[in-house]
Order: structure tokens, then C-alpha cells, then sequence
């Protein structure tokens, strides 16, 4: 097996490689801008520390989100377009799962929430029993209203940080952002033990923050 995992559902743009035992490599900028600039340099970094070469890929992983509409699409299209040239399976799993994992990586245990910026001072968030088991549908809140379900608990995740009113316990240490190499791991196991991996369908949770403009002029020929 070589799986290339990427994501870009947070402001980390990021890229791995795992070979059915452990990353081979792996590049992360955080730029939550330039999701479309930075990815395929990204994967080309990735491949060239691996000393590989793309067709060699014989899996992919995308994170499916949550996160904004446009740097989400970025890794799905991406993600897609590369499985198409290959003719290899291409799979999503959730962005906060991802992250929960690398929590785990961490040395968090327990029941925790993780929780990213979805803008609009608002968090995507998801609970977890433990690094590997995600309890609640993956959500979008404002902070304020989640200050109790989420008393008592840990919390990671860039949300948790930007809200520490909402979220009180933020372990030091902890993932900020998405990690590719995590998000591969969590894969590559659940793909050694027979699981199926859900289709890269974006978990978008709300309309794009673009709109039609109201009472726009509409220019028509003479």
C-alpha cells in the first residue's frame, strides 16, 4: 500500500504519505489563504522526501471537512482529480476525526471534544469517547451555546483556543490544526482491519459565505 492523504478543510495545507506501517512523509504549511497555491507543491514535496513518484499512489484519503467552502473544495477536487488519473479509490473521512486521532497521538485520553474555526465567530465541533471513537455528528455552533455540553471536557483544536470562555480545558500541547499524517494513520488502520471507507463527500454544514448580489443590474444587448 502507498495512501497519499491531504487535507485543506482548516488553514493547515497538508500532505502524507503511509506505507500501510507508518508516514513516510509528510509536508504542512498553514495558510488559510492560499489552500490552491500551496497543495500541489505540497504533494510534490511529500513525494520527493518518500522518493517516489505519484503513480506509485495506491490509495487516497481526503478530509471531507468540516470547514470553509472554498479551501474544502480545494483538497476534495484535488483529491478526486489525482484518483481519477490513477484509477485508485479515493476515500474522505471526517477533518475532525483526523485531529482526534493526532490528539491521541498526543497522549490525550478520555472523552474529549475537538472544535475548529468555522468563522463567522463560530466553531465546527465534534465530541469524542476517545482518539478513535466520535460520539456526536460533526456540528456548527457559536461557542456560547456549547459551553455546556462541553463543560468538563478537554477540548483541541484551533476553535477550542480562539474560544476559551466555551472551551475552559485545553490541554498544552495538543493539535491545532488538521495533520495529514494522522489523518493517513486513522486510515490506514481502519483499512488494515477490513473497514470500508466512507466516499469523499464534503461535510459543508452551511452555504458558502459567496452570494448572488440582491438587485444586481442585468446588462442586456441593444
Amino acid at each position: 500500500m502507498l495512501l497519499l492523504a491531504l487535507d485543506t478543510a482548516t488553514p493547515a495545507v497538508t500532505v502524507a504519505l503511509h506505507d500501510g506501517s507508518t508516514v513516510i512523509a509528510e509536508s504542512s504549511d498553514v495558510d488559510a489563504r492560499r489552500h490552491g497555491e500551496l497543495l500541489l507543491p505540497a504533494v510534490h514535496r511529500t513525494l520527493k522526501a518518500a522518493g517516489t513518484e505519484l503513480d506509485a499512489v495506491t490509495e487516497i484519503v481526503v478530509g471531507a471537512g468540516p470547514g470553509p467552502y472554498t479551501g474544502l473544495r480545494v483538497g476534495l477536487v484535488t483529491a478526486a482529480t489525482f484518483g481519477a488519473a490513477l484509477g485508485v479509490p479515493v476515500h474522505g473521512l471526517c477533518t475532525l476525526d483526523g485531529i482526534a486521532y493526532a490528539a491521541g497521538q498526543a497522549g490525550l485520553e478520555g472523552p474529549f471534544v475537538v472544535a475548529t474555526d468555522a468563522r463567522r465567530k463560530e466553531v465546527y465541533w465534534a465530541r469524542y469517547d476517545d482518539a478513535r471513537t466520535r460520539v456526536t455528528e460533526p456540528a456548527v455552533d457559536h461557542p456560547a451555546d456549547l459551553a455546556e455540553r462541553v463543560a468538563g471536557l478537554p477540548a483541541v483544536g484551533a476553535g477550542a483556543l480562539l474560544y476559551p470562555a466555551a472551551f475552559a480545558d485545553v490541554p498544552p500541547g495538543m493539535p491545532e490544526h488538521q495533520s495529514a499524517g494522522a489523518l493517513a494513520s486513522l486510515a490506514a488502520g481502519k483499512l488494515a482491519r477490513g473497514e470500508e471507507l466512507p466516499p469523499p463527500r464534503p461535510l459543508y454544514l452551511r452555504r458558502p459565505d459567496a452570494k448572488v448580489p440582491a438587485n444586481y443590474k442585468v446588462v442586456t444587448p441593444k
